[in-house]
């Protein structure tokens, strides 16, 4: 069953957010990861969204959406993702 994770972000220093989307592709193709979409917000239909970006990653499973976030070559661009924006990042088994 295939996973999802999630992220609502709001960028706070586009130069390093651009680092960070650069380094992020490379490190899905492990895991069975693929960018569904970026996309920023056009309507909040329901409710207050305090981010207007979204991204969301597609994952064959959720063990592998975990594994993906857990691993090495994304653990080292976690600093550079909290210096570059807040992200609410969550994973979901569909």
């Amino acid at each position: 069953m295939p996973a999802y994770a999630i992220g609502r972000i709001t960028v706070t220093d586009p130069d390093a957010w651009a680092q960070y989307r650069a380094g992020v592709g490379p490190t899905l193709t492990a895991w069975g990861g693929e960018l569904v979409m970026r996309g920023t917000q056009a309507q909040a239909c329901a409710g207050d969204e305090p981010h207007h970006d979204v991204v969301v990653l597609r994952f064959p499973d959720l063990d592998a959406a975990r594994h993906w976030h857990a691993s090495p070559a994304y653990q080292a661009l976690v600093p550079l993702r909290l210096r570059a924006a807040d992200v609410v990042l969550t994973l979901y088994a569909a």
